[in-house]
């Protein structure tokens, strides 16, 4: 597997920060139509503890299509993974996991991300899946729903699916009120906006946020990228100084979506303050204008922001480019 093109921004010169970015040089992964199957829907996930970067993918066999594995209620999809434990410069086999969880097994097709996975606080390792399943003889509809570890990537487990349908997702956490663990999981719909749920233990149940939606779903759907960062009202200096309260304090949300409700353009960016109402995010301040696809966030440090996108001129999948950008610029963007 190889990532795209690049838009290399080499040095990026702002009065609060300077952000030097070197590129490597592509390196193949997963080779291609290895076994007859193809590797697609990236999803790396790092776990902190053994500095082990996982990269969860699909494996498809041959040229199936997804819509042929829906129509027919016959799953060819395969979840694997490799890992890295230094930074990338060596790559393990690849793991197959599909036999050793049942649940594939009555599928009739699924992937994982993509986007990046989530560890929590606690540990746990959190895999975005979303799974076409069949109920009560129904032709299979799609299902957001987790992969998860508590041993640091050893054995894994699925949770309870999305009670609506629900694809593409990803999930952040935040504390609630109380100081507790909530997982948050924002997810492509077939609708007209977002779904958007959360899960009090740990990702292995969700429930529907209540209250209206804001986000706004482009025309037949696109992927999201949501990321949680400490608030900018000091909870990020409090952490600076005490690493420990990390656990407990107060996060917010940041979201990229194409924010055209008609076609995939203006990729967006989002800001909830309030995690658990739907109609706190913001308007969105569009980092990218023209045509905008797939998206995925990762927050740096002390409000800072990177953001890997499929744009271009005339269509969205020209190039994937990099944008870095800080909380501040957000904020006026949007207050603007």
């Amino acid at each position: 597997m190889k990532t795209g093109k690049v838009k290399k921004t080499p040095k990026v010169n702002k009065e609060e920060m300077e952000v030097t970015i070197e590129w490597s040089a592509q390196k193949t992964v997963i080779n291609k139509h290895f076994l007859g199957y193809r590797p697609m829907n990236p999803c790396p996930l790092y776990e902190k503890t053994n500095k082990t970067l996982f990269l969860f993918f699909i494996r498809v066999k041959h040229t199936c299509t997804e819509q042929w594995q829906i129509d027919h209620n016959h799953n060819k999809a395969r979840l694997c993974y490799v890992k890295t434990t230094d930074n990338g410069q060596s790559w393990s086999d690849v793991t197959d996991l599909t036999d050793s969880l049942d649940e594939i097994k009555h599928w009739a097709t699924f992937a994982v991300g993509p986007g990046h996975g989530l560890q929590t606080e606690s540990g746990r390792l959190i895999v975005p899946v979303h799974a076409y399943v069949s109920i009560s003889g129904k032709s299979p509809a799609p299902h957001a729903v987790s992969l998860y570890s508590d041993d640091e990537g050893e054995t894994w487990h699925f949770g309870t699916m999305l009670e609506n349908e629900s694809l593409e997702c990803q999930m952040a956490e935040f504390a609630d009120d109380r100081g507790e663990s909530v997982i948050y999981c924002n997810a492509r719909t077939k609708g007209s906006y977002r779904e958007e749920d959360i899960s009090h233990n740990k990702g292995e149940v969700f429930s529907k946020l209540s209250g209206s939606r804001h986000i706004v779903e482009t025309k037949d759907g696109c992927q999201g990228s949501v990321v949680s960062f400490p608030d900018q009202d000091g909870g990020a200096l409090q952490c600076h100084l005490d690493l420990e309260m990390s656990q407990n304090q107060n996060k917010w949300l940041l979201f990229t979506h194409p924010s055209d409700k008609s076609e995939r353009l203006d990729l967006g960016v989002y800001v909830n303050k309030s995690p658990q109402d739907p109609s706190a995010w913001s308007a969105p301040w569009v980092i990218n204008c023209g045509p905008s696809g797939y998206s995925d966030l990762a927050y740096i440090d002390e409000g800072w922001f990177a953001c890997l996108m499929e744009c271009g001129e005339e269509n969205y999948t020209e190039q994937i480019a990099i944008e870095i950008f800080s909380y501040n610029e957000v904020n006026q963007a949007i207050k603007g």
